[in-house]
């Protein structure tokens, strides 16, 4: 007997049973009905239930050093990696694809390095836990629902500055029906009620606020909801009242509109530059035509719609995915009652082709939004040189300075020493130094000494052989400021000129009016003293 309990207890007699009813399982199980032409992950009924082998071995198909990571938020009834699959952005850079729900998403996001996003999810029985940190997004599901408040995730991906479809801003400000329904509003002042013909509303912040009784009757939407959730029909004043202590229970806001007697919905949504329309009509008998079962069928698209999603499509700084719900009333009259963003539904039997669409405007954002952090390196290192320095322009020459009125110009040459005071320069040394300054000097700046030597050789200074000497007339009280710093020994402050530099060169004589004065000194002073011979 214990042998009996011990055998049914076991992990191999339950994994003979799976094997054997694999088929059987897989039968009973189809796809989503919110999908109901989606790829389902779940294997057919040929291949059973894969059993756990070593499949980390399997080499990705990506690369991991070339690639962007793209993360959708969306249930596991769509594979979203399908349509990404060998798509290549950036010439060669591929698309890694991670895929979850926002209840299997936590991240955290750092003002200096962005947002790292920790997913948990389930794959064929095991779990699975990844850490990356993605470079753009798809959200595909409803941040705020009837039940699920996912805001917190929403703000760490605005806090880390992802780009997405549609924008996260955009996403943020759909949070809530009524502020919605306010730039709706907005429109309708632009384009007149004929052109945007929007459904009345009245909007009511508390439970207390509920005393005016509306024309009846009237659909209230309590709160922020989806898919039918939190709507009622209110016939009499006694049902409203009643709504109204429901609406003090929730604690939140709710708005009433007139309820319209219609015929069918309408559905009309944009993706990128594709334009769809549907018709919506309930077949089960219930006023709300997205419950129960309904006919669906796709109509023309004619230009009062493209006017009213074109316009839509504009707010929020542009939606790249949404579409914008109606109703056709008894009456004739047609009513816009809402606008959903890059988490609408996709119907009809061309959900396969939406979502291709959705890929194809997803990889075009992401080559507009992203930039591959190895060209703009390569564009850096264009500044800087082989050796890692970054190249400087190179500084011209700076201007020698030149010497102030009365002083006298150092005559060395590029390379040279200046000789101290009383040391003669060779003659030949000389003449090569002049002629190797007069040859790395520009034509500009060896005028400009030329016109100095002149003007410090008419002071009584050394003139640089080589170069034309042109004698400025002197004025009297120059003259006599000269021969003045001659009798005191040069002007005050100045060095005398080396022996020799003023020698005459290449069998030229130079004869100087001072020279001339000196002799006709040393004659009447010999004469004086040894007088007359």
């Amino acid at each position: 007997m214990n042998f009996l309990r011990r055998r049914f207890s076991s992990g191999d007699l339950q994994g003979e049973l799976r094997e054997e009813n694999s088929s059987i399982l897989t039968f009973k199980k189809g796809p989503s009905p919110s999908a109901p032409s989606s790829p389902s992950k779940t294997l057919n009924a040929t291949q059973g239930i894969p059993r756990a082998g070593p499949v980390q071995n399997s080499k990705p198909a990506y690369n991991k050093d070339r690639c962007k990571i793209l993360l959708v938020v969306d249930d596991q009834h769509t594979d979203w990696s399908k349509y990404f699959r060998g798509r290549k952005i950036f010439g060669d850079w591929d698309i890694r694809v991670e895929q979850a729900e926002f209840k299997e998403i936590n991240l955290a996001s750092y003002s200096d390095t962005g947002t790292m996003v920790d997913i948990q999810v389930t794959r064929s029985g095991t779990k699975v836990v990844r850490s990356f940190k993605p470079d753009f997004l798809l959200i595909r599901q409803y941040v705020r629902d009837a039940s699920e408040d996912w805001r917190s995730i929403l703000i760490g991906f605005q806090y880390g500055d992802i780009p997405s479809i549609n924008s996260l801003h955009s996403i943020y400000n759909f949070q809530d029906r009524p502020w919605v329904l306010a730039q709706l509003v907005k429109l309708q002042k632009k384009l007149g009620k004929e052109n945007f013909p929007l459904i009345e509303q009245a909007y009511y912040p508390n439970h207390r606020e509920m005393l005016i009784t509306p024309k009846f009757p009237v659909v209230v939407k309590v709160g922020h909801a989806h898919a039918g959730a939190g709507k009622v029909r209110v016939s009499n004043h006694y049902d409203f009242q009643d709504i109204a202590g429901v609406v003090a229970v929730t604690g939140t806001y709710s708005t009433t509109e007139a309820y319209i007697d219609t015929l069918y919905d309408i559905h009309i949504q944009k993706i990128g530059p594709h334009y769809k329309a549907y018709m919506r009509k309930s077949i089960s008998g219930n006023w709300k035509a997205n419950t129960g079962s309904a006919m669906l069928e796709q109509i023309a698209m004619n230009e009062k719609f493209k006017l009213w999603v074109d316009e839509c499509s504009q707010l929020f700084g542009g939606l790249d995915i949404m579409s914008v719900e109606a109703v056709q009333g008894k009456d004739g009259k047609e009513y816009i009652i809402e606008v959903n963003d890059s988490s609408m539904n996709l119907l009809g039997e061309s959900q396969e082709e939406d979502r291709r669409n959705i890929g194809e405007l997803v990889i075009t954002r992401m080559q507009q939004c992203l930039q591959p952090v190895q060209t703009i390196s390569r564009t850096i290192s264009l500044h800087y040189g082989m050796n890692g320095s970054k190249n400087e322009p190179v500084n011209p020459p700076a201007r020698p300075p030149q010497p102030q009125q009365g002083q006298p110009i150092p005559q060395q040459s590029h390379g040279q020493q200046r000789p101290q005071q009383g040391q003669p320069i060779p003659r030949q040394q000389s003449q090569q130094g002049n002629v190797q300054g007069q040859q790395h000097q520009p034509s500009a700046q060896m005028q400009r000494q030329t016109s100095q030597t002149q003007q410090s050789s008419s002071q009584g200074h050394p003139v640089q052989h080589g170069a034309p000497v042109n004698q400025r007339p002197q004025h009297p009280q120059q003259r006599q400021q000269q021969q003045q710093n001659r009798t005191d020994g040069g002007p005050p402050g100045a060095r005398p000129p080396p022996i020799g530099v003023g020698a005459p060169t290449l069998g030229k004589s130079t004869d100087f009016p001072e020279g001339e004065d000196t002799m006709k000194n040393l004659r009447k002073t010999f004469a004086g003293i040894f007088g007359d011979m």
